[in-house]
């Protein structure tokens, strides 16, 4: 029987509506061997998910979605079995969920000048211990009656371009991989279709990425061939996942991608090649 993972899913300790228990539980009855817990700027579903996932025999590969920023643009890198419990890594996480704090309530004054009046501290709740983003935003603005959808949230008031929008904490493209390869992780770029700026793919790889998010529920099948083909190009491990936030997005997506289980092991062994390469002196506890 072949086994299939999805290395793209999210908690609620990010911007997803489910818990790593759900999570977990919805994964096993999709039928796969392994997920990767991917939230942004956050480790704290990780160790949650693991004891779910020993309960059913589902592996959790440990890994984080960090932001940079580029050209005014945001990109989004994905880190494979990074040394997660490390004290300046955690500390550096903290920094940034700190940042993503400050960034609500710049927002909700910004949509108070237009007259909606958001209650920045709804939005913290309903994060909860997390990292809060847009998405918590949106759903509470979608509560409140200010907003019809989620998306008209973004497209009107928070996405990218509006009115309300601001900019995250900033980190490079370089700073990031250096974050995930310092921690002995393997740094890979997400969704690449939806950043639609395939001429920064061999600058990002002269930093040390090993990785191309080429399956995609928003990559097309045309779409996934063209980056299979840019993986190949570079020496890239193709990744993929669903990229699931609970019902943030509207439908719960785990099992609409399916990858091999032997992407998880050639992550497994470019982790223990950057841990040399690094001199890093690290367990094997989260490569077995």
């Amino acid at each position: 029987m072949r086994r299939f993972v999805d290395l793209h899913v999210h908690t609620h300790h990010s911007d997803s509506t489910l818990t790593p228990k759900q999570v977990v539980d919805l994964a096993h009855k999709k039928g796969f061997s392994a997920i990767a817990i991917t939230d942004h700027d956050c480790i704290d579903g990780i160790e949650p998910s693991k004891e779910a996932g020993k309960k059913c025999g589902l592996e959790i590969v440990p890994g984080v979605e960090l932001t940079a920023e580029i050209d005014n643009m945001e990109m989004h890198i994905l880190g494979y079995f990074v040394d997660w419990k490390n004290k300046w890594f955690v500390d550096k996480l903290e920094e940034m969920r700190l940042a993503r704090v400050n960034r609500i309530y710049e927002m909700c004054r910004c949509l108070k000048g237009r007259s909606l009046e958001v209650d920045a501290e709804k939005v913290m709740h309903l994060s909860g211990p997390g990292s809060v983003g847009r998405l918590h935003l949106a759903i509470v603005m979608y509560n409140e009656g200010y907003v019809s959808t989620i998306n008209e949230a973004f497209r009107k008031y928070i996405g990218n371009n509006s009115p309300c929008y601001v900019k995250k904490f900033k980190l490079s493209p370089r700073e990031a991989i250096d974050i995930i390869l310092s921690m002995g992780g393997v740094p890979v770029l997400a969704h690449p279709h939806i950043m639609g700026r395939d001429d920064l793919i061999p600058e990002l790889v002269s930093y040390g990425m090993k990785g191309i998010e080429a399956y995609h529920t928003d990559h097309p099948h045309s779409v996934i061939l063209h980056y299979e083909d840019v993986a190949l190009e570079h020496g890239l491990i193709a990744t993929g996942g669903s990229d699931c936030h609970g019902m943030g997005k509207g439908n719960i997506l785990i099992g609409r991608i399916k990858i091999p289980y032997a992407v998880v092991e050639r992550l497994k062994e470019e982790a223990r090649n950057i841990r040399v390469s690094q001199n890093i002196s690290m367990g094997e506890t989260d490569l077995l």
